[in-house]
């Protein structure tokens, strides 16, 4: 082989897309030096979604103040791209759950509020066009802390306004966006999202996402009861059925927000990301794309990076090989296409020493010296089939 490219999504809470790929690409070289690597880093839309597209522009980082998921303020930063006209926030800057410890995560208070503080400072700066990635949150409040600080007003049935988390949406009676920010009206959203769950049900933000954001069984089932109500709410005042929107779930709740209430475009991460940074003109000529994450499963197939990396290679007759810390529905995997699934961690390690970053490196290197110690010709892309490997 003489040419890789690496695309490969960041091991949340371990290393970063950079990392990841600086330690893939040492290896390779030290089996075969002779082998071009082009790293990619790349994102979905979540963490380093912001960094990635700063960099690609040539944009600029602003460091401001916002509150936190639990309303703390504290220092974050949003991005302006390189044309000097567009906007980029990551919302897991300030609400995502980084922002919060393993014990502080409680999606009934967590609030997206600190997201709209950002967009509306970039408003009152004139910027008029957005790019807003929602990856890794820590919230379910369907977005209504954003738009509380956009200048919407929650009122109960008494009343009475509402304060922040999830635990107000079952209490929602009327949303007043009468003193939305003026700016708003002028303004164009793409947000980039990396999942297609609808906004409640079995599928819906608060079953699928919520219990990694620290809910109860309990909380759970409160957090999607409160999401039906306000799907039925904005049915009634908006004439939109927001369960049918795909995406809405993202974040818990805070795509139907966007789609709704601020008439924005929900946009694959990966494919964003991938046109910004010249994807399909950097693979050519390669022979192998590496892709990967921190765990593969079958949310990978709902437009994860993994899967759009696979989809841009596959097209252009490439063959894709899939390293992740852990992988489940290992079936589905093998069914997407990859030539190679190799798992970095073994099973025999605990997810709080997989996690460590020197640990990380390590297995990472070995996985690399598995997948690469033959170096044999892969077939062409469109017939490969799948196949297994742990280091």
């Amino acid at each position: 082989m003489k040419k890789i490219v690496l695309a490969i999504d960041s091991f949340k809470g371990c290393l970063t897309s950079e990392e990841v790929e600086q330690c893939v690409a040492e290896e390779i070289h030290r089996l075969h030096p002779q082998c071009q690597t082009v790293a990619i880093p790349i994102a979905d839309g979540g963490e380093g979604m912001l960094d990635t597209l700063i960099n690609a522009m040539q944009g600029q980082i602003i460091y401001t103040r916002a509150h936190d998921p639990l309303m703390r303020m504290r220092t974050t930063r949003y991005g302006i791209l390189g044309n000097q006209q567009t906007a980029v926030i990551e919302m897991a800057e300030i609400n995502g759950l980084t922002t919060l410890s393993p014990t502080e995560r409680n999606p009934m208070e967590t609030s997206t509020y600190g997201t709209g503080e950002l967009i509306k400072e970039a408003l009152e700066k004139g910027f008029r066009r957005f790019i807003i990635g929602i990856g890794g949150s820590a919230t379910n409040d369907a977005g209504m802390g954003m738009m509380q600080a956009l200048g919407a007003r929650l009122y109960d049935k008494e009343g009475n306004e509402l304060g922040q988390g999830g635990k107000i949406m079952k209490h929602i009676a009327r949303i007043d966006l009468n003193l939305l920010h003026p700016a708003l009206k002028e303004t164009s959203f793409t947000v980039a999202c990396d999942v297609q769950n609808p906004f409640y049900g079995p599928q819906g933000a608060a079953y699928v996402f919520a219990k990694q954001k620290g809910a109860t069984d309990e909380q759970i089932h409160l957090l999607d009861k409160g999401m039906q109500h306000l799907a039925r709410l904005i049915e009634q005042d908006f004439h939109i059925y927001i369960n049918e929107v795909k995406g809405a779930g993202a974040a818990g709740g805070l795509g139907g927000a966007f789609h709704v209430l601020l008439k924005s475009r929900l946009q694959s991460g990966i494919e964003l990301l991938l046109d910004t940074v010249g994807f399909d003109e950097q693979i050519k000529d390669a022979d192998l794309v590496i892709t990967g994450e921190g765990k593969a499963d079958r949310q990978t197939c709902e437009g994860k990076v993994p899967a759009g990396v696979l989809k841009r290679a596959t097209k252009a007759g490439i063959p894709t090989l899939l390293l992740a810390g852990k992988t489940e529905d290992r079936d589905l995997l093998e069914k997407m296409g990859f030539c190679r699934i190799i798992q970095i961690s073994p099973d025999t390690l605990s997810p709080e020493q997989a996690i460590q970053p020197d640990i990380a490196r390590e297995n990472i290197r070995k996985a690399t010296q598995c997948a690469f110690k033959t170096m044999q010709p892969l077939p062409p892309a469109p017939h490969v089939s799948g196949h297994q490997e742990q280091a």
